[in-house]
This record gives C-alpha cells, sequence and structure tokens, in this order.
C-alpha cells in the first residue's frame, strides 16, 4: 500500500501515525493506492487505514480489529 501527499493541501509530507493494534492515521495524503493497485481518493485531512487485513471498508479502517482482539 502507497499514500501520496500533494496536490489540492499544497504540502508535499504525509505524517504517518501507527495505532497500536489498531489502524495507520495518514495525515496530509492526497490519495492511497491499495494492495488491487486501485487508487483511492483521501477526502478528509486525516484517515485510517486498515492493518489488520479484515476491513469490509478496505483500505479503510472499519473497527473490524476490535472484534479480533
Amino acid at each position: 500500500m502507497t499514500a501520496a501527499a500533494g496536490g489540492r493541501r499544497g504540502d508535499s509530507d504525509v505524517e504517518v501515525t501507527l495505532c497500536p493494534g489498531g489502524p495507520m492515521l495518514l495525515r496530509g495524503a492526497s490519495h492511497v493506492v491499495g494492495e488491487d493497485g486501485a487508487r483511492h481518493e483521501v477526502q478528509r485531512s486525516v484517515v485510517a487505514v486498515c492493518r489488520c487485513g479484515s476491513s469490509a471498508r478496505a483500505p479503510w479502517c472499519d473497527g473490524t480489529h476490535k472484534l479480533l482482539a
């Protein structure tokens, strides 16, 4: 999975925060490319990306990781 910045936000930095046992938070990304190569546009300043692989909304986190613990 990759994330990119730029474009409409005018900032070339993406800040990544790994939540223990949970998602990856991205700040400043313009889009995310999923495992299947599909490009997903980011509509918010911060997005949660699934790391457990069980989200029904991949690549976005839907909280399923809480049920897996």
